[in-house]
Order: structure tokens, then sequence, then C-alpha cells
């Protein structure tokens, strides 16, 4: 299924590109089409995580349940 949905690359590509450049189209569709042109071309941005107010990251542990091995 990868491989047959792959030999379609290059034509998508087209298609999108053809979408980016119509001024008729709508503009949420040609920003979509360039995001996706984008994201494939240089892989999507990178996303930072932070906690409250731009913080650190707090991780809370709440329990841990112990394996021993028994069934």
């Amino acid at each position: 299924m990868r491989s047959l949905c792959r030999a379609y690359t290059e034509e998508s590509i087209r298609h999108l590109a053809a979408i980016m450049r119509q001024p008729e189209y709508p503009p949420a569709a040609r920003v979509q089409a360039a995001n996706v042109l984008l994201d494939r071309g240089w892989g999507k941005p990178p996303q930072s995580h932070v906690g409250e107010a731009g913080g650190d990251i707090h991780v809370t542990i709440r329990q841990i349940i112990e394996d021993s091995g028994k069934q």
C-alpha cells in the first residue's frame, strides 16, 4: 500500500503547488497547501514544551506499582 501511494508523490506535489498558486482558491486552502509542501520538504518545526507561564515542566509520580513477578 505504501509503495502504491508513493507512486503519486510527484503528481501530489504538483497539485499542492498548483492549489497554493491559485488566487481564486480560498486563502485557507492555499495556506494549507503551502504548509503541507513545507512540512514535506523541510520537516515540521520543533515544538517547545513549557509548563505554566512558560516555566519548566514538573512531573509528579503519585503511585508506584511494584511487580513481584507473581501471576
